[in-house]
This record gives C-alpha cells, sequence and structure tokens, in this order.
C-alpha cells in the first residue's frame, strides 16, 4: 500500500506531518495522488496559519497520534460552540 493511500483514510483529521523541507501540526484536507492539501496550525495560538501543498513523495514521516496531537485536539474541540 502506497502512503498517500493510507492518508486518504485520515483526510479532515489532525496529525504531524515531516516532509523534505520541514514538518507541521495541522489538518490534512486531502490527499491526492500528486500532492496533499494541509492546513498548518500554530501551535501558541492553536490558529490556521497557512495551507501548504505537499509534494507527495516528499513526505518523511506522519504521526497521527500522540502527546501534541492529542494536545490540539483537545484545544481546538474546546474552542467549538456548544449547541
Amino acid at each position: 500500500m502506497r502512503l498517500v493511500e493510507k492518508l486518504r483514510e485520515y483526510e479532515n483529521q489532525y496529525m504531524f506531518i515531516k516532509w523534505a523541507t520541514g514538518g507541521e501540526y495541522g489538518k490534512l484536507i486531502t490527499a491526492g495522488d500528486d500532492f496533499v492539501e494541509f492546513d498548518v496550525i500554530n501551535i501558541d495560538t492553536m490558529a490556521y496559519s497557512e495551507t501548504v501543498l505537499i509534494h507527495a513523495p516528499l513526505i518523511l514521516e506522519v504521526a497521527i497520534g500522540g502527546a501534541d496531537v492529542q494536545r490540539i485536539i483537545a484545544e481546538v474541540s474546546s474552542k467549538l460552540p456548544l449547541e
């Protein structure tokens, strides 16, 4: 199985992605055959700082779980409006 095929299962979820020139926490928007669209989150303000398009073969590492990812999910969830 290719990495892009596996990433399609995790679209719209928070994760850490490390690629050839950097690495950031954020939300995976789409995983296409050619590139991955990723919304980067500023860890200090918990706001989206930019959207990056990463050429799929340049992705080196993806962390879907872990303490930092759980903290981001908790902080984003706490800012959701209560209904």
